[in-house]
């Protein structure tokens, strides 16, 4: 029975030993992870650029819809008029017996044709000239071996194609 009570205290002892060692207590803590989830969506939420993206839908939204009322409203009687037609939504044409109302067709192609234009001339080319007033040229990566007049590394010593030491 003595025996049997060693074994069974080595065993123990093997066991806490293996517990020690291998059972963790407590939960990993990683440094670049977040253990809750929720904060890395509340974080996502609040970031800038999910909030520009929304306002620019509501705004863009409200956008389309004074566009679509300047030309249901005020440009497409100016077209009827022109084409002495009474209403420019009406117009239409009839084939085997099928009647085809491209008028409406034409009053959404002109919204669109609208909102396009709005968008690249009040939005698009703006930023595309501060961006290039902003942004500063690249730097080089290249340069020309005054030798072969080929184009090798900036930082190169020696050219790869001649073989001419080049000047630091």
């Amino acid at each position: 029975m003595a025996v049997e009570t060693e074994n069974l205290e080595a065993n123990l002892s093997l066991a806490q030993r293996f517990q020690q060692l291998h059972v963790r207590k407590s939960p990993p803590k990683f440094a670049n992870l977040e253990v809750n989830p929720m904060n890395g969506f509340k974080e996502f939420l609040l970031r800038g650029n999910v909030i520009d993206m929304a306002v620019g839908i509501v705004v863009g939204a409200a956008f389309g819809t004074v566009v679509s009322a300047f030309v249901k409203d005020l440009l497409t009687p100016f077209i009827a008029a022109v084409v002495r037609k009474p209403d420019f939504s009406n117009i239409a044409f009839t084939l085997n017996s099928s009647k085809f109302m491209i008028g409406d067709f034409i009053n959404q192609l002109i919204a669109f044709l609208i909102v396009a234009a709005a968008v690249y001339f009040a939005v698009v080319l703006p930023v595309n000239k501060l961006i290039s007033r902003v942004q500063r040229p690249a730097a080089p990566t290249t340069k020309i071996c005054p030798e072969c007049m080929s184009e090798i590394p900036i930082g190169a010593k020696r050219c790869a194609h001649c073989t001419s030491a080049l000047a630091a």
